[in-house]
């Protein structure tokens, strides 16, 4: 990789739009991995989250079978966990602890996958890359449709079963599309997480916008300006995709009139049949 350089000019933010200038084609290659990676994780996050989502979903009730009972409080259990933990620290000591020891489990997490499945699979550090942000984002995508899953009122249910709907038919046509446009917005900032935290894949070789900006700098020895590059370009990505998720965000609440369907009952039957 060869870094193009000019005559360098003084002042921190002439260097930096001078390093921008001269470096246009590294930083634009970083910037597309990045959105690959935000992009394709969020995605398959997605869909590992409506698995796990809907499984954590699953109340415990008393008709069932003593060993399901017994699975589904283990698992409320961590839950319940999780939240006495978080909501009983103060977020101060939350903060020290995630930059302090997360930092390097997410970084050693990644080594391990990296280097224990190449042999097998072959793989490049991008399809790594996009495995690792999956599987995280999958964790955080199970909590968020779950708590839209459990925010859509139950007699939505009861009224779709009364119409003769199995609860693969509620879930799919009732239940799962209002939990997602509910949860849309924290769905979106996963994204906007993922964009940023992509950053942290480069400990595998991974050529994102982070790595690409280390690279330029080490070459130049202009730390300062040349993160001012990444800083301002990181804010753009950002800035973008925010704007983007609020418009599809702002089409997803638009009214549709559309007319009755054989195939699925819509939303607004279920909603008079259960008044």
């Amino acid at each position: 990789m060869m870094i193009v350089a000019s005559a360098k000019p003084d002042g921190m933010f002439a260097q930096a739009w001078w390093i921008f200038q001269d470096n246009i084609p590294l930083f634009w290659y970083g910037i597309k991995i990045t959105l690959l990676l935000a992009v394709c994780g969020t995605l398959i996050g997605l869909l590992i989250g409506l698995l796990l989502g809907g499984i954590r979903a699953v109340r415990i009730e008393e008709r069932d079978a003593p060993v399901s009972r017994i699975i589904k409080k283990i698992l409320h259990g961590f839950v319940g966990l999780y939240v006495w933990i978080f909501r009983g620290t103060p977020m101060m000591v939350q903060a020290l602890i995630i930059y302090s020891v997360l930092k390097f489990w997410i970084s050693i997490k990644a080594l391990i996958i990296y280097h224990g499945l190449r042999p097998v699979l072959n793989w490049s550090p991008v399809t790594a890359g996009i495995t690792i942000i999956s599987i995280n984002t999958g964790a955080y995508m199970a909590e968020i449709i779950r708590a839209g899953i459990q925010s859509i009122d139950k007699g939505q249910n009861e009224a779709a079963r009364s119409l003769g709907m199995t609860s693969t038919q509620t879930m799919m046509s009732i239940i799962l599309p209002q939990a997602i446009r509910n949860s849309f917005p924290s769905i979106g900032n996963e994204f906007i997480v993922n964009i940023k935290d992509s950053s942290m894949l480069n400990v595998i070789g991974v050529i994102e916008l982070y790595f690409q900006s280390s690279s330029v700098a080490g070459s130049l020895m202009l730390y300062v300006p040349t993160f001012i590059v990444a800083a301002i370009l990181y804010l753009l990505l950002t800035t973008l995709a925010t704007q983007l998720l609020s418009f599809v965000e702002g089409r997803m609440n638009m009214p549709r009139s559309s007319g009755p369907s054989s195939q699925s009952v819509p939303v607004e039957r279920v909603s008079e049949v259960y008044e």
